[in-house]
């Protein structure tokens, strides 16, 4: 019980210090509109908000940033005022940069272009072992999990315009939380994925809730992470929920922030019962510490 405690205190500070320690850069239009960039730090695993400052008369702001693209837009059409940039795991270090294309109501337009140095992070390495199954997988499995990686390419393709979510987002449980987004898995003496989640440990059968409010894009058995549950918040950020013993929900179904979505369980690759809980932006691989420091409005 102690050390669940110093754990939790320990995951209380590193949220707050993020909060604390965020940075807003703005980078001012000549047609009269600033493009503010919050992050916590510019580093793997980090978000940015993009917002607009003074978007009177704007029509649309597009940031394009390593090949993927970002829409802004205040006017309506279906858009939001605000963009979520992840910053992948496995982002380099270095300069990295932002490409702006500001167009008015009026018909006018701008581009801008600024650069940002991005840090290093350093990831522990960790050593598990599992069923022989999960490391090796027998032939007869093989076209089954290919399937399920082309399933999950094409749900985190998706790009919902609508902003989904209801103010900040919340821990999906009460469990004890391993701070371990970026371990290099090593199961059964074999190097692996990367751990793209945290962990957060907790009796089975416990609940686990939305972390905000979205619709469920997928709810069903996968080999590796088990039952497994992804959820859509829009502007291309998902969270999903792994492990399950019980999914509750439905494909297509909307879900309200706190709402039990499943059960903890020890399904698919997993070593005891918990929770696994991972981030996606537009498939970029991001921090649920991240997503929980992020100041969103209601």
């Amino acid at each position: 019980m102690k050390k669940g405690l110093l754990l939790f205190l320990g995951f209380l500070l590193a949220v707050s210090a993020a909060v604390i320690g965020r940075e807003t850069i703005v980078l001012q239009s000549q047609l009269g509109t600033g493009i503010e960039f919050d992050c916590s730090s510019f580093e793997p695993g980090q978000i940015v908000l993009v917002r607009l400052a003074g978007a009177a008369g704007v029509k649309k702001v597009i940031v394009r940033f390593l090949n993927k693209t970002y829409v802004l837009e205040p006017a309506g059409a279906g858009g939001e005022p605000f963009a979520l940039i992840g910053l992948d795991i496995a982002l380099p270090p270095g300069s990295h940069a932002f490409d702006i294309a500001v167009s008015t109501k009026d018909g006018r337009r701008e581009t801008l272009k600024k650069e940002f140095s991005f840090s290093a992070r350093e990831f522990p390495v960790r050593k598990l072992w599992v069923k022989e199954q999960y490391v090796t997988p027998p032939p007869e499995v093989r076209a089954r999990i290919q399937w399920e990686a082309e399933l999950l390419e094409s749900i985190y393709g998706i790009v919902t315009a609508r902003w989904l979510g209801d103010g900040v987002f919340v821990l999906p449980s009460s469990g004890e939380m391993a701070l371990n987004f970026g371990e290099r898995r090593i199961y059964n003496n074999v190097p692996r994925s990367t751990h793209a989640g945290v962990d957060i440990r907790a009796a089975s059968g416990s609940p686990v809730r939305a972390a905000n409010s979205g619709r469920v894009v997928l709810a069903r058995d996968l080999y590796f992470s088990g039952k497994t549950v992804i959820l859509d918040h829009g502007l291309g950020l998902f969270t999903y929920y792994c492990h399950f013993s019980r999914i509750t929900v439905k494909r297509g179904q909307t879900v309200r922030k706190g709402e039990v979505v499943g059960l903890v369980g020890s399904t698919g690759r997993s070593t005891g019962p918990h929770l696994h809980w991972g981030v996606k932006i537009q498939d970029s691989r991001v921090d649920p510490l991240a997503l929980l420091s992020l100041p969103l409005q209601k």
